[in-house]
């Protein structure tokens, strides 16, 4: 199915920047692109596998490897394509292998909610450091933080162009450290670019629980497949993710025995998860990084009918827009272009998104589905979620842990201690990110090791 097909069910916005090369290259914005090396892949047009035109999001051309086959295979996690992806940080080492790995782009099939087969791009970094932990190589499944919605904004688009500047869109690689302090500690890493966000077919359904675990856990049975790299079927495996990919990991243990049972957990790393998007709506309504809303809702609506029929019968013009624009938008666009955005400008009635579908008894429903905490967890889990955080709300992150603890999970949780660093802008949800980071990693090689976690569900009732 194209993204026109996908988008044509829905008739609150209509396909924006997404569009063929021929009739969008501007020679001002070649001159600027190609001016900028942060950019470079932007510059030169691509052209598709499968006969269709390249796509352009914001300025920027997609390459070609992210155009899904019109047959994909019949087997989740099979991989569609490979090819070498050049680190934008990288050091040749010593021994003359790239330090802190050889990547390598990936597409692989998985299943989305609706139970249809779905095209995936991610990568796979093989590191150069040896693993001292003992046994085989281990590898972390690592689901990034919000990135946006723009295919231009896909996680291992970011680990090629850290930095990606162009005259329509900014991008920030952010993820690139946990990814790299992985690997200086000999962790092979695979991320996953989620279901429709790199991939030029679809929509990315932000958030939606389903997609992005079994997204993640498919990354896995890909990074199997692959030929020539380090790991064997006695690699323990770890997942790890912070903000919308702690909800993915989250997602991903919870689904592991009935999705992926072959798949053997060591430890999972769930920071700042959304577990309730209800919560999370409320919180990211009006705050800095107020397009999230756009996202979410652009992502539910063209998977789930009910919630899109609520949508399409309260949005106004502005709020058409709204969802037109964010849905080719990185984290830094939207920021500058929708901060501090309140969603009760984008409705007919002036009332909230988060307040209507509250009052539609079916489009709650369908956000009720995206509940994580309701199965119990498979291994290990660690929980962090900063006190203060209000774009993620930290009470409904720590009901996760508490849910969790309640079905016999093993689970650690971490409160993250700080002052409260400025409401509504983002502070507060991402320095959490950065003084955890570490931890949370210690945490994961010491699972990827073999050492036994400490619960400490015992503390709940005492943990802020």
């Amino acid at each position: 199915m194209s993204r026109k097909d996908s988008r044509s069910r829905s008739t609150f916005f209509t396909p924006p920047t997404r569009r063929p090369v021929a009739r969008t290259l501007r020679a001002t914005a070649v001159a600027v692109t190609a001016a900028a090396c942060v950019a470079a892949y932007a510059a030169a047009p691509a052209s598709a596998t499968d006969g269709t035109e390249p796509v352009v999001s914001r300025g920027v051309t997609i390459p070609a490897f992210y155009n899904p086959p019109a047959q994909l295979p019949a087997t989740n996690g099979e991989l569609i394509r490979t090819e070498p992806l050049p680190l934008g940080l990288s050091l040749p080492g010593l021994d003359g292998r790239p330090m802190p790995g050889t990547a390598t782009r990936l597409m692989y099939r998985t299943t989305d909610s609706n139970g249809q087969p779905a095209a995936v791009t991610g990568a796979y970094i093989e590191p150069s450091a040896a693993w001292k932990g003992g046994g085989a190589r281990p590898l972390v499944a690592l689901a990034s933080g919000t990135m946006g919605q723009g295919d231009q904004c896909a996680p291992s688009l970011a680990l090629q162009h850290p930095l990606a500047l162009t005259p329509e869109s900014v991008s920030i690689g952010y993820e690139t450290l946990s990814v790299y302090r992985l690997l200086s500690a000999g962790v092979a890493v695979v991320v996953t670019d989620y279901v429709g966000l790199g991939t030029t077919d679809r929509l990315h359904t932000y958030v939606n629980r389903v997609d992005e675990g079994h997204a993640l856990l498919d990354a896995v049975r890909a990074a199997h497949r692959l030929p020539a790299t380090s790991l064997t079927a006695a690699s323990r495996t770890g997942l790890y993710g912070y903000s919308q990919g702690g909800g993915a990991s989250a997602s991903a243990a919870e689904l592991q025995p009935s999705y992926a049972p072959e798949i053997q957990l060591a430890g999972t790393y769930a920071g700042a998860p959304p577990a309730d998007l209800t919560a999370t709506m409320k919180g990211i309504d009006g705050s800095a990084l107020a397009g999230a809303l756009a996202w979410s809702i652009n992502g539910f609506a063209q998977a789930d009918a009910d919630l899109r029929d609520v949508v399409e019968a309260n949005i106004n013009d502005a709020g058409r827009t709204a969802l037109k624009n964010a849905s080719t938008m990185c984290v830094g666009d939207a920021i500058l272009g929708y901060g501090f955005a309140k969603s009760s400008k984008w409705t007919t009635t002036g009332k909230s998104l988060g307040e209507i579908i509250a009052a539609e008894p079916k489009a709650q429903a369908a956000l009720d589905k995206q509940r994580i905490g309701t199965l119990k967890p498979t291994g290990p889990v660690r929980v962090a979620t900063g006190i203060q955080d209000d774009i993620v709300p930290h009470a409904q992150a720590r009901q996760l842990a508490v849910d969790w603890c309640r079905k016999g999970g093993d689970v650690t949780y971490d409160a993250v201690i700080l002052p409260n660093l400025g409401d509504k802008i983002l502070t507060n949800h991402m320095v959490p990110l950065i003084t955890d980071q570490g931890d949370a990693i210690s945490w994961m090689t010491d699972r990827l090791a073999g050492k036994r976690a400490t619960s400490n569900c015992w503390s709940m009732p005492i943990q802020p």
